[in-house]
């Protein structure tokens, strides 16, 4: 059984990291707000900017398709980014993109290429053994479009230069503030149809809803130069977005995980007080009793000194024979 000073030492462990807990509870409260905002603010114009995509694709059949528009017959190789945080202290936030990007690699039976945003994707790859051709870390709290041009641009070139048939995004889809998905978001070609709805449709994210029939477009100065400008730009819009999603599901789950941290720390310094108590009471206790004990023995040798004095003056009083 631990002692007081054992006991009070970890009471007084418990409620720093309490503190700690809380004080990071607060900080991603509200920094989930900002992200929240952001999230909301750009998810109906990547929408649309999908949408629009997807349109042109379909109206171009008199057209040559932009590269990053046509898709390959036969899928060779697969790309996914992976976007994780640079932190912990996240629950399961981290473990669960991760996960399903090991399901992705193993239901797909074809070589992958990663490239990770942020330093625990990396380091878990990197720990499994995984093909990771580009990292990326300690990326801007309120990021710019162009702090993932670089990212964009290494999985363009990749899909332009053939070296793979198909770039995936794995990251964790922001719902809400109690619930976050992780979900992979099918990127080059830009299309509907990829290979991960064929091998793992369940974390497939919905895209948006695309309008019936081709629209009629009109392009100044020409169809090719609008489309070579707008298809790089809204490629690099769908990125955009999913690390914007990732970021406010990260807070939301940091702050989720804090408030369930710091709720246990309370109860378990709760716990361990009244062990402390309880050892405490039974010590006072068994002092008490020593006290009583040690009393008990010194009236009993009292009594006993006194009952021997007094038989000894008794002796002494009585008359002696002749």
């Amino acid at each position: 059984m631990p002692t007081l000073r054992e006991v009070k030492n970890r009471i007084r462990s418990v409620k720093n990291i309490a503190q700690i807990t809380r004080a990071l509870e607060a900080v991603s409260a509200s920094r989930v707000r900002r992200a929240q905002a952001r999230v909301l603010a750009s998810r109906i114009y990547a929408e649309k900017a999908w949408e629009i995509l997807i349109n042109v694709q379909a109206a171009s059949k008199n057209l040559p398709l932009h590269p990053l528009l046509t898709v390959r017959e036969e899928i060779n190789r697969v790309m996914v980014v992976v976007i994780t945080s640079d932190r912990g202290l996240a629950g399961a936030y981290n473990t669960n993109i991760l996960r399903v990007a090991q399901r992705f690699e193993t239901r797909l039976g074809k070589p992958v290429d990663y490239v990770t945003v942020g330093r625990k994707g990396r380091d878990s790859l990197a720990r499994l053994g995984a093909n990771i051709v580009a990292s990326f870390t300690d990326m801007l709290a309120e990021p710019k479009i162009s702090d993932i041009t670089p990212i964009a641009h290494i999985a363009m070139d990749a899909y332009l230069n053939g070296d793979v048939d198909e770039v995936l995004i794995a990251y964790t889809d922001f719902i809400n503030m109690l619930a976050q998905r992780p979900a992979v978001l099918g990127w080059l070609p830009l299309t509907t149809h990829t290979v991960a709805e064929q091998v793992a449709a369940e974390f497939v994210k919905d895209v948006a809803t695309v309008t019936e029939g081709a629209q009629n477009y009109e392009y100044e100065p020409s169809a090719t130069a609008v489309v070579d400008e707008i298809v790089p730009r809204f490629t690099e819009l769908q990125l955009y977005q999913a690390l914007l999603e990732a970021q406010a599901s990260e807070h939301a789950a940091r702050m989720a995980a804090m408030k369930n941290a710091t709720d246990n720390a309370t109860q378990l310094t709760a716990d361990l007080t009244l062990q402390y108590n309880k050892a405490r009471q039974a010590e006072i206790t068994a002092e008490i009793l020593d006290i009583v004990g040690g009393a008990n023995a010194l009236q009993q040798a009292i009594d006993k000194t006194a009952a021997d004095i007094l038989a000894g003056n008794e002796m002494r009083e009585l008359p002696q024979d002749a």
